[in-house]
């Protein structure tokens, strides 16, 4: 653009001579629209050369429920403040009280981040923001933010039902639990999730902002920017109040907040009508376990002990149970569930409970014959497994007999494998669990399977420590990918035989009567599920198992937070493992397999069918895909407050996502008040100057650009 109009102002300066105002004119347009189009390809660059954006980094976001806000968020403009790092307890007195130049922008030490010196930050007006390291290795002394009694209020004890079990009066599940991610902060927080990023951070502190001599460092200094503002404000109630305005009255609505949800998974051993009812006579055993975790920052969600170990262990038992011979003829069908939204009030189990009741589901209530959950498991001391049951309802004579003989069927079914089954104790109430949400609705003999006997082994629950470390997964060094997928570690070994147990136990339950020792969960998946689900999803197996058009969901480093987006990643590969290892090939083209109701004999209603990507051919980069039926199916995973538009409910998880513009970070150099308002001053002067000087040229531009006359053209 620059160039046509230099050129266009040189031809014009070339011209008659009868114009040469105009032609002057022209020449100055073309070299001032040549220096801004030079200005604006160099726009970029002068930003690289005044910020270092920091790429790799996760917000605290704001979550709402029906009384309250919780998270972080920054100004609408963002935060700044000059950066201190923060290494030990006696560092923050230079931010609470001695630096000269606050606000500050703190780089926590990850082992500090804790209630005590968060609440001392929040009560200050000299904080602006805050980074957080990783601590390295895990705080030994755990870190959880969650609560100390997870769901209060959510599950079945309440002044009803045991109220001496109730908010946890009998036993503290979540001792080390600080309620950190349930505080509300009014300054952003960021993780620093590289490394390197937070080294270059401290370089430029140790540079620019380490304080000499007991005196403040001298400009320019070391300067962070954090921008996280959050649209939803005070509640679910008034978020989706908001938004439900601007949807009835907005042309172009403006959304706040969003619902979390997701889908359930679930599947069954013999398959049924999943939009029919099944008869009320048929018994079905629910088996559940919960796919989601949580952590202060925005989707870091490892969860390796709070979810992984115990639906990874589901999926093996199922796989096991699928691969007996005689599963057709037990006379009771069992169901394999997984249940999503489970950190924040029970969203999942919730809503399966809600449309077994309201007839929106195949199963009703009525049908469920015994309840078995898979909780914590990974972490057992001397291999025991604890079972734990509900003393209120055992107190029903015909709950109670069905409770006991669930029990002695777990017992049994571990003689001779290398875990043990004990009973928690018949006057220790239920951790918390999704069975919980079941028993508010009907008395239902169940047990709960857990690694802990009263408070959590977990010293990380929900939280960005609990991870593949925390479960003690281990690899020789030097492996591959490949290799490293196909490595059988000892936690496979053991939740191998954790799921070999249960699915016994599942077998005899439904009743089975055939010897159950050929019953063997298979170590080999159970490691290619670990390492899938805990360190790189983007794995050989897992891009074999699913469609070809979702490939896109296959992250190199998982995380299994439910999101307000669905489905989420987790979900689907739930869906597709658990449709690999319980389901059939089938001789089926991509076009009957897509479209199987054109197919007479697929049993649409009894199947579902996946053409999915298949391994890669061994002589070629191109894959072998084909078609997988299975029983496995996905229903809603949101909450009932919000279909019946009750935001305020106290029955039901309420959990709301605030929305935003941006999410980012970046450090820069900042430069004194001082000089700054010099810098303003300065910069105010010339442009009058400009202003004043382009006036007077204009005035007298008649004079300024005349043409001298033609002395041989003087007429007489």
């Amino acid at each position: 653009v620059g160039r046509a109009w230099g050129s266009r102002g040189m031809e014009a300066a070339a011209g008659s001579c009868r114009a040469p105002l105009s032609a002057w004119w022209g020449l100055l347009r073309g070299l001032l629209l040549t220096v801004l189009a030079a200005g604006s390809c160099q726009g970029n660059s002068v930003e690289r050369k005044i910020y270092i954006p920091l790429n790799k980094t996760a917000p605290c976001v704001r979550l709402l429920n029906a009384t309250h806000q919780i998270g972080c968020q920054s100004s609408i403009s963002g935060d700044t403040g000059v950066i201190h790092v923060v290494e030990k307890e006696e560092d923050l007195n230079w931010v609470l009280a001695d630096g000269p130049h606050p606000p500050y922008m703190i780089l926590l030490d990850g082992n500090l981040f804790n209630r005590r010196v968060m609440l001392q930050l929040k009560g200050t007006s000299r904080v602006s923001g805050l980074a957080v390291a990783t601590a390295k290795p895990s705080p030994p002394q755990g870190f959880s933010p969650g609560l100390k009694c997870p769901n209060d209020g959510f599950g079945v004890y309440s002044k009803d039902y045991g109220p001496q079990f109730a908010h946890c009066n009998k036993t503290v599940w979540n001792p080390v639990g600080s309620g950190l991610s349930y505080e509300d902060f009014d300054f952003p927080i960021f993780l620093l999730e590289d490394a390197n990023e937070t080294q270059v951070i401290k370089q430029c502190y140790q540079d620019h902002n380490v304080p000499r001599d007991g005196s403040g460092p001298e400009y320019p200094l070391c300067a962070m920017q954090l921008f996280s503002h959050m649209h939803a404000v005070t509640s679910t109630v008034t978020c989706m109040r908001r938004s439900s305005l601007q949807s009835t009255f907005s042309i172009n609505p403006e959304v706040v907040c969003d619902p979390l949800l997701d889908y359930n998974v679930w599947s069954t051993l013999q398959p049924i009508n999943s939009s029919g009812k099944v008869d009320p006579e048929k018994e079905v055993i629910i088996v559940a376990t919960r796919i989601d975790s949580h952590s202060f920052f925005w989707n870091i969600a490892p969860g390796a002990e709070s979810a992984v170990s115990s639906f990874v262990t589901h999926l093996a038992a199922a796989e096991a149970l699928h691969k007996v011979s005689d599963v057709h003829l037990l006379q009771r069908n069992i169901m394999f569930t997984f249940f999503q939204g489970e950190t924040f009030d029970y969203i999942g189990s919730s809503r399966m409970v809600y449309d077994m009741e309201k007839d929106k589901f195949p199963l009703r209530l009525d049908n469920i014959h015994s309840f078995v959950e898979l909780n914590q498991v990974a972490l057992r001391n001397d291999s025991i497994l604890w079972m734990h049951t509900d003393p209120v309802s055992r107190m029903n004579e015909s709950v109670g007999a069905q409770v006991r003989n669930l029990l002695d069927i777990l017992s049994s079914s571990s003689v001779g494998a290398n875990v043990t089954l004990q009973e928690a104790g018949y006057s220790q109430p239920l951790p918390p669990s999704s069975f919980q949400r079941f028993l508010r609705a009907r008395h239902i003999p169940g047990v709960v399977l857990t690694d802990h006997k009263t408070a959590f082994q977990n010293r990380y629950y929900q939280s960005m420590y609990d991870t593949p470390e925390n479960i003690r997964m281990q690899y020789p060094e030097g492996l591959s990918p490949e290799e490293t997928l196909e490595y059988v570690t000892d936690t496979a070994k053991s939740l191998a035989e954790v799921a070999t147990v249960v699915a016994r136990a599942l077998y005899r339950l439904a009743g089975g009567a055939n010897n159950t020792s050929a019953i063997q969960a298979d170590p080999k998946t159970v490691s290619r599920m670990l390492y899938g689900f805990l360190i790189k999803m983007n794995n050989s197996w897992f891009q074999s198992i699913i469609k070809p058009d979702i490939k896109g969901i296959l992250g190199d480093v998982p995380q299994h937070y439910v999101a307000v987006s669905s489905p989420v990643n987790t979900t689907y590969l739930v869906q597709y493992v658990l449709a690999n290892l319980t389901g059939t090939v089938v001789n089926l083209t991509k076009e009957e397999c897509l479209n199987p109701e054109k197919t007479p004999s697929s049993e649409k209603e009894m199947y579902e069918y996946a053409w999915v990507q298949g391994s890669l051919d061994p002589n070629s980069t191109s894959r072998v895909p084909y078609c997988v039926r299975s029983t496995v199916h996905l229903s809603k995973a949101l909450s009932p407050a919000f279909e019946l538009r009750q935001w305020g409910s106290t029955e039901y998880s309420t959990w709301t996502e605030s929305r935003w513009k941006e999410i980012r970070a970046r450090i820069f150099l900042v430069a004194s008040r001082e000089l700054e308002i010099i810098t303003l001053v300065v910069g105010i002067a010339i442009l009058i100057f400009s202003l004043l000087a382009t006036y007077f040229i204009n005035a007298k531009a008649d004079v300024l650009f005349s043409i001298p006359r033609d002395p041989g053209a003087v007429a007489y």
